[in-house]
């Protein structure tokens, strides 16, 4: 496996998980050498669960020696009391996509393999934090933390480290949402809901998410304490996230935690969004609009359809026959969560309403829904104009403040609506 870690050349990008890279891993398998290197199946409704290889282009492999710098730099700070140095090696870099059925993408990370020189035969595998390759993770990001920003909430703080923001992110996948928050945002103490234990060790042992992150309970994690590796690979990034094997609705009952800002992404083997997690008259909607900050919480769903939730047009939408299952209630779930979280919440004490909208992915059939209490204007300004001017005025400053590899007005400037 390790042998087929590329070293192939390529002009490097700034931005790894950009769109420009997607051949590496996107499309029919017979155009590319990847590799089936897991497969399982899965008795939570996801079927058979696979992990398949792609080699990528980059970093280059003249360029390996940094990170190898980076980790030796990295294990002389956690091992400061030894008198030997270590040395690292890189073998390289892969994307490993994780799939439901053999056919939907559910997550693609890109993965770094090292190993250290005194022990050949110890490899360790590391998934790249700083890389979205997704589309739809980045627009989740880039619409969250931006509308997030445009209420009271204080994101600098958070990202400095000098204030706690409590995260709570509905399915896992491969991980890489919540890695991308937890390395950009110091702040960050994320609890990460997946009800199928499948894909947690899949993503553990195939997609390179930090093994120490697995929580049994509040407080308690199944591993008891964390190793040198895992401190000199992720500098604290994995001691703060929490991943649950839970049902959502369950978790969302039982948890104290107030959020500030909660993601949502969860399919199954058949691309279902689960209408319990959706209907108005569910318990979990009920619940998370109790555990959500009532001066600024965010709630940021990833819809999966080819649906298209912007058109206005009815004729025009009874002729368009969506595919994908979740097409024909897509305009139910944009009203259900405003209902409950925004239009239910006047009792809370908000300064201002909250909004709901609604951006196109690009490149992808997905839809970000953005539900948002305490946006930062008065009933009456709340126009489609006015909240899409205030969201990309406030872009270019999550951008700077966080180090964004992509730019977030990209993903806000998509067939922006406004919910009524």
């Amino acid at each position: 496996m390790v042998r087929r870690l590329s070293s192939s050349i390529r002009t490097k990008l700034e931005d790894e998980g950009s769109w420009f890279y997607s051949p590496e891993w996107w499309g029919p398998d017979i155009e590319h050498h990847s590799h089936s290197i897991f497969q399982a199946t899965s008795v939570h409704g996801n079927g058979v669960v696979s992990v398949f290889a792609y080699p990528s282009s980059t970093p280059t492999a003249n360029q390996w020696w940094r990170t190898e710098n980076w980790l030796q730099k990295r294990y002389a700070e956690v091992r400061s009391d030894t008198k030997h140095e270590q040395h690292f090696k890189v073998l390289g870099y892969q994307w490993r996509v994780l799939r439901f059925n053999e056919f939907t993408r559910q997550s693609a990370v890109k993965v770094m393999a090292a190993f250290e020189v005194s022990d050949p035969s110890s490899v360790y595998y590391m998934q790249q934090p700083h890389v979205l390759a997704v589309p739809y993770t980045r627009s989740m990001v880039s619409a969250g933390l931006t509308t997030l920003s445009s209420t009271s909430y204080d994101l600098v703080s958070a990202v400095n480290g000098k204030n706690k923001m409590r995260i709570l992110c509905v399915g896992h996948g491969g991980g890489s949402l919540p890695l991308f928050l937890a390395s950009k945002i110091q702040g960050a103490v994320i609890d990460i809901v997946e009800i199928d234990p499948l894909v947690i060790s899949t993503s553990i042992q195939a997609m390179g998410f930090p093994s120490y992150s697995v929580a049994v309970t509040p407080g308690c994690r199944d591993l008891s304490r964390t190793d040198t590796v895992d401190d000199v690979l992720w500098k604290g990034i994995h001691e703060r996230l929490f991943l649950y094997e839970s049902d959502a609705e369950k978790f969302i009952l039982k948890t104290q935690n107030m959020y500030d800002i909660i993601f949502i992404d969860a399919y199954d083997g058949d691309d279902v969004f689960p209408r319990k997690l959706w209907d108005p008259d569910s318990p979990f909607l009920v619940a998370l609009a109790n555990r959500l900050n009532p001066y600024h919480g965010t709630v940021v769903v990833n819809l999966h359809s080819d649906d298209d939730v912007q058109s206005a047009d009815a004729s025009a939408a009874s002729i368009h026959q969506p595919v994908l299952p979740m097409g024909k209630y897509v305009s139910e779930v944009c009203q259900a969560y405003k209902d409950m979280l925004v239009c239910r919440s006047s009792s809370c004490g908000q300064q201002h309403p909250g909004v709901g909208f609604t951006v196109s992915v690009p490149w992808v059939c997905n839809t970000t829904l953005v539900v948002s209490r305490g946006f930062g204007m008065a009933a009456e300004s709340l126009d489609k104009d006015s909240v899409f001017n205030i969201l990309m005025s406030k872009s270019a400053s999550v951008d700077k403040d966080l180090n964004m590899p992509f730019s977030c007005s990209q993903y806000l400037d998509r067939r922006f609506r406004l919910l009524g």
